[in-house]
């Protein structure tokens, strides 16, 4: 079976996308985490989701020093975008290191402002690897009902951490050549090497 790499966070619409696709694919999560600007709770509540999906594998990321360096280098506005380019990035050397040939994403269209249309696209154009996004037109109750069937929506529901750092008014249209320069302004290679050592994989 071909390999994937799956982006996991701790809400409710990830797990679903990696259930949906776990009969296709042998599929390794990867989790960004922000400790120390959370708490180890992130990371607690993403290893129950491991074990609930019964996936063999995890990385957790240290990506708070990366999201920080977002917040003062680049356009506030575009943090969500911009954000989700470097995760996305980071998962590909996963892949090249793992051998998996594409990248799995519950990203739900218009679902929130990283995730309309032309953001989608702009973080597509972006990347390497083809990207599967299983609960793309889905709609949300759609998502629950399916997440409480699998076992997930308890330990996913909740408020979502990953807005820490992020603006109140984000972009919700974004211009492939401007976030370019954004992403230029940035050491690419150097930060998502430094997170991918730090990364503590997880083996069952």
């Amino acid at each position: 079976m071909e390999k994937a790499i799956a982006l996991l966070s701790g809400g409710i619409d990830s797990p679903v996308a990696i259930h949906l696709m776990q009969n296709r694919l042998d599929i390794i999560a990867v989790h960004f985490h922000q400790v120390p600007l959370t708490g180890e709770e992130e990371i607690d509540k993403v290893k129950e989701l491991v074990k609930k999906l019964k996936l063999k594998k995890v990385y957790l990321i240290p990506f708070a020093e990366v999201l920080k360096d977002l917040t003062t280098k680049c356009n506030h506005k575009d943090y969500f975008i911009l954000s989700k380019i470097l995760m996305f990035k980071t998962a590909e050397l996963i892949a090249e290191k793992e051998k998996a040939k594409y990248l799995i994403t519950g990203e739900n269209l218009a679902q929130v402002s990283s995730q309309t249309l032309s953001n989608l696209n702009v973080i597509t154009k972006n990347l390497k690897l083809e990207i599967f996004r299983p609960v793309l037109t889905f709609d949300k109750q759609e998502i629950i009902n399916l997440a409480k069937k699998i076992g997930t929506y308890e330990t996913s529901k909740g408020p979502e951490i990953c807005c820490l750092l992020g603006p109140k008014s984000p972009s919700t249209k974004s211009n492939p050549e401007k976030i370019a320069a954004q992403l230029e302004k940035l050491e690419l290679d150097k930060i998502m090497k430094e997170s991918l050592n730090k990364a503590e994989v997880l083996e069952s």
